[in-house]
């Protein structure tokens, strides 16, 4: 059985025991955290939401919160001396799914 979920602006396919980076929760590491935007949950029948599914819920806990590999943005102007270089860490945090209910 396995869900599709939203969080962050974005989708994931999730099933239990299942350990995704989503974006930063306000939570610390140990919390359970439950995602109600549930748009597809899969079994004998599935369920499609409109865009939610009603009374759907998956939960999970909190493993641990980081940051992402830096991504280098180098900007450029030609002919004009002009060039700067920033880096950039996302934070995340990384969820291990329980269960789908």
């Amino acid at each position: 059985m396995y869900a599709i979920i939203e969080t962050g602006g974005k989708q994931y396919v999730v099933e239990a025991g299942d350990k995704i980076k989503v974006e930063k929760l306000d939570a610390k590491e140990g919390d359970n955290v439950t995602f109600d935007k549930v748009l597809f949950v899969s079994g004998d029948e599935p369920k499609i939401g409109a865009p939610f599914v009603d009374g759907a819920k998956v939960e999970g806990k909190v493993l641990a919160q980081g940051k992402n590999k830096k991504v280098i943005v180098y900007k450029y102007k030609s002919k004009k001396n002009e060039r700067k270089k920033n880096g950039h860490r996302q934070p995340y945090t990384l969820v291990e799914i329980s269960g789908i209910n």
